[in-house]
């Protein structure tokens, strides 16, 4: 929304979730057919990191078709001129090649630590690209790496791993204790892309991508766990310990997307892993009261 309100000429029309359910397709609808959007960006989804998707994987299939389904048939109803659709890089195979070209999508078995999410998300894919084939209609997909940034989910029970870290790296050193735990091994590759540059990147695609095809949006660089790790905590300050659960899963050996079709349409992203993490610290030290 930021990033759009500095485009001149551009009126954005919002509900929040106690405001309309999503998941009521009449109900959204309704709003779409009042308000008339020409562009309509379909963010909303239930996320989590592997410890909320293992948790609840009926939630997460059901409630994402839930949504997905409704906003897409509702937009097509109410003549919504084009749908920007984001997924995710969960779509993809447990050991697709890497970087992670486009059209690896099903190719092979999921990681079964995320499948339930994925595969809500694939089916928002198929079911734009199905609107396209059928109705002609200009509904794209954008399939995003790891997103991080201002007003991230810092909750241990459901966030994602960068922002899981940083919390845990801050909860340490006000506590004064030795050390914290990182999940897994360390050893899987992970790219992590600046929510605003992937704000940017949207943008930029609302204009310029006009394709069914999916499009990936990442960085076109990775990082172990452990070296994120290390990063967050020279951030933050915590100059304790790590200790890796070899317990608990690694997930996705490694998840590094291939940005080549993108870069050629003119985009790629501008903030550095390090310079994003500091922004992030610096929004939850003022928002969040840990």
């Amino acid at each position: 929304m930021r990033n759009l309100e500095q485009k001149s000429g551009i009126e954005l029309f919002t509900k929040t979730r106690k405001e309309l359910d999503l998941r009521d397709r009449g109900s959204v609808e309704q709003f779409l057919k009042a308000a008339k959007p020409e562009v309509v960006v379909m963010a909303a989804a239930k996320a989590g990191g592997i410890q909320a998707n293992h948790q609840f994987p009926v939630e997460f299939l059901l409630e994402n078709l839930e949504i997905q389904n409704s906003v897409i048939v509702a937009s097509f109803l109410a003549g919504v001129k084009k749908v920007l659709f984001l997924g995710s890089s969960c779509i993809y195979p447990r050991l697709a090649p890497q970087p992670i070209p486009e059209d690896a999508l099903l190719t092979g078995p999921l990681e079964a630590t995320n499948e339930p999410y994925a595969l809500a998300k694939i089916a928002g894919i198929k079911l734009c690209q199905a609107y396209a084939r059928q109705h002609g209609a200009n509904f794209v997909s954008v399939m995003p790496t790891n997103i991080y940034g201002p007003n991230d989910n810092f909750d241990l029970q459901n966030s994602h791993v960068l922002a899981a870290l940083l919390r845990k790296a801050h909860e340490a050193k006000v506590s004064g204790k030795p050390s914290i735990v990182v999940w897994g091994t360390g050893t899987p590759r992970r790219e992590f892309l600046h929510s605003e540059d992937l704000a940017d990147a949207v943008g930029f695609l609302i204009e310029h991508y006009d394709s069914p095809e999916i499009v990936n949006v990442g960085c076109g660089r990775d990082v172990t766990i452990r070296e994120l790790a290390e990063l967050v905590c020279q951030v933050v300050g915590f100059t304790g310990t790590l200790e890796f659960d070899s317990t608990k899963p690694d997930g996705t050996p490694r998840k590094l997307l291939d940005v080549s079709k993108l870069t050629k349409l003119g985009w790629q992203a501008k903030i550095p892993l390090r310079k994003g993490i500091e922004s992030t610290y610096e929004w939850f030290l003022n928002n969040r009261k840990v």
